[in-house]
């Protein structure tokens, strides 16, 4: 059996990077272990039984470059929420980007936002049980 462990999400600097993830998305810090004096091995979640994500921090001009467009502007992440309005009244509160009204669609109730950096993330409560 396989199963996806962890992504990367290229950021700017560390810590602005773990206060957004934890503090505007409601992540927990995982690991934060520092490498070298300039790589930090820093790992957030949603909860504790899916992906996690790597924060690495851009340490070229390309990937500098590539901070919010890991995706080309598409949707890339999908975050599922057992509590549609409060997830998505929590996120508002706390200055998320929207970049469409909720909507309803046969797989759920869904609304498009970006993290910090412009990554365009799915918030989606799945009808399926």
């Amino acid at each position: 059996m396989n199963t996806l462990g962890m992504i990367a999400i290229v950021v700017d600097e560390y810590d602005v990077a773990i206060a957004h993830y934890v503090n505007d998305l409601g992540f927990s810090l995982l690991e934060d272990k520092e490498m070298t004096s300039e790589k930090r091995w820093v790992v957030v979640a949603p909860s504790n039984d899916g992906a996690k994500i790597l924060l690495a921090r851009a340490a070229t001009d390309q990937q500098r470059d590539a901070i919010g467009n890991s995706t080309g502007g598409r949707v890339g992440f999908f975050m599922y929420t057992t509590n549609f309005s409060e997830t998505f009244e929590k996120y508002k509160a706390r200055g998320i980007e929207f970049v469409e009204q909720p909507r309803q669609e046969a797989y759920g109730q869904v609304v498009v936002f970006k993290d910090k950096y412009g990554n365009k993330w799915d918030l989606i409560e799945s009808l399926a049980k």
